[in-house]
């Protein structure tokens, strides 16, 4: 009833899996627990009646070239791992000021203020690029990659110092939110207000909660000559393959159906896991938790840390969850012109955060046809990180009740998807609503929610360390953004940390940096 193995990594999600592909790759014996039957916790992707849905995320960038300053790119690049991208540049938008197109680059958003708002709101923008050039080169200056939180970042980090030292008097801006800088430069509502949503998109939070660094690295993606959208071909699922690939390449092992119920802790040390069934998977080295920063509590005997760590992490604050339509659909006669995304916003004075204010959806079979059968589409819509969990608390999920809230709740997203396809609803062969009790059941997620709320200039991320010896984490509860190249990022400095410094920089050798 029990294993030995030198790091147990508890949850599959795209932090755990970059943690430990890369200690594989490493050389360490690596046993990931995954409490569902399908690997890649919130960016796993399942299949219904021959449709191919992604769970969660569905905007890619910087990953379908290399070198590239995303860390997913970078993570792929150290485990030897690639798979098929389909580039694109353009998404839609049903705004209240009216529907249009919009793309990555420089220059096209400037088309957008023009015709919306003048030549006054151009300049604005035009000056913000200017302000944000030289942040958004701080913010990729020094490779996430590089970072441990160990003395051995002194060795890692310097190596990058001569492009960092060029650009530190403007890295401390950084380190603030966002809003300072906007608040310097803009006054066009219509911009402030598409800064806050693509802040609260990548987030969770408005320009205010936003730290400035996360924007930064946006606009050094994002804002440039040349640039492309992503999409991996077969889906979110296929990227989370090449993750399950590289750790199993490099000698590491996915456990599925293995709910870790308790981290054991002996002589006040982490020491493994303790499985439901009783099963033990003892840990040499450590155990890395990739699953929330609630959620890993929980798993805590009371004793292992200090009352005043628990309360404070207790305390931290937490994004909104989500509703979600997965649709399978007749694709016959649908216009040739549609965009594989859509961003709407109903009523910017109610602000991005408000519930059911914002909607976006995908149809990633127009990028890759094999999501869906021949003349179909499949369309993933999700209100992001903005359906209060309250409404759900304490319902039981087999209730008419929650049958009936379902449908209610749903309506926003059905209307929001006939302002592109007005006759949606007839098309549907598979449909599919997701709640936040959806999102804490399979996804492990405490109270559904998105992730940590952690305002910049209010409190900070806290990295992978605990106070308790053996145990470190990764994943969004550690390190700021939401997103893909955030807990990607966790997951390679969990991974680093753990390491001696002189096979992290033979890592950052091999993959160029």
């Amino acid at each position: 009833m029990s294993k030995e193995t030198d790091i147990v990594v508890i949850g599959s999600g795209i932090g755990g899996l970059c943690c430990a592909s890369l200690l594989a790759r490493y050389g360490f014996n690596v046993t990931v627990c995954e409490s569902h039957s399908i690997p890649g916790g919130a960016a796993h992707a399942f299949e219904r009646n021959g449709f191919k849905f992604d769970s969660g995320p569905s905007l890619y960038s910087g990953l379908s070239y290399s070198p590239s300053s995303n860390p997913l790119r970078q993570l792929l690049d150290a485990i030897g791992e690639d798979l098929s991208w389909e580039t694109y540049n353009t998404w839609g938008c049903r705004l209240p000021e009216g529907d249009f197109d919009t793309s990555v680059g420089a220059d096209q958003f400037c088309e957008v203020l023009a015709r919306f708002r003048g030549n006054d709101a151009v300049t604005e923008w035009r000056e913000l690029q200017r302000v944000m050039e030289p942040l958004a080169k701080a913010a990729i200056a020094i490779p996430l990659t590089a970072i441990r939180f160990d003395l051995g970042a002194v060795v890692t980090l310097s190596r990058f110092a001569p492009s960092f030292l060029r650009y530190a008097g403007d890295s401390i801006k950084l380190r603030g939110p966002f809003s300072q800088i906007m608040d310097g430069v803009l006054k066009d509502n219509f911009s402030r207000n598409w800064l806050d949503l693509l802040c609260f998109l990548l987030s969770g939070l408005p320009a205010d909660g936003t730290i400035a660094a996360e924007m930064a690295f946006m606009f050094a993606e994002w804002y440039r000559p040349g640039v492309v959208l992503d999409y991996p071909i077969g889906g979110s699922g296929a990227l989370v393959d090449a993750l399950v690939r590289g750790l199993e390449k490099h000698g590491g092992q996915l456990i599925v159906n293995a709910h870790v119920e308790e981290v054991i802790v002996e002589h006040n040390r982490a020491v493994g896991v303790r499985l439901r069934g009783s099963k033990e998977i003892r840990a040499r080295k450590a155990v890395v938790s990739n699953i929330s920063v609630w959620d890993t509590l929980k798993l805590l005997p009371d004793s292992a840390i200090p009352k005043s760590y628990r309360a404070k992490r207790n305390a931290t604050p937490e994004c909104d969850s989500f509703m979600h339509l997965h649709l399978g659909i007749d694709a016959e006669g649908l216009e040739k012109d549609l965009a594989c995304h859509y961003i709407i916003v109903n009523d910017w004075e109610k602000g991005v955060t408000a519930p059911q204010n914002i909607v976006v959806l995908s149809i990633p079979s127009l990028l890759d046809p094999s999501l869906a059968p021949p003349g179909k589409h499949v369309i993933h819509v999700y209100t992001p990180g903005n359906e209060p969990y309250e409404l759900w608390q304490g319902m039981s999920r087999s209730s008419e009740a929650y049958a009936q809230q379902k449908q209610v709740r749903a309506e926003i997203m059905w209307k929001g998807l006939e302002r592109i396809i007005p006759d949606i609803r007839s098309r549907c062969e598979v449909t599919l609503v997701g709640t936040p009790l959806t999102h804490e059941r399979f996804l492990r997620r405490h109270r559904g929610s998105y992730g940590p709320a952690i305002r910049a200039g209010v409190g900070i991320f806290p990295g992978p360390g605990t106070p308790l010896p053996g145990l470190m984490c990764c994943g969004d509860s550690t390190f700021p953004g939401i997103g893909l190249p955030a807990v990607a990022a966790s997951g390679m400095i969990t991974a680093n940390t753990l390491v001696p410094v002189s096979k992290h920089l033979e890592m950052l050798k091999t993959i160029g940096l």
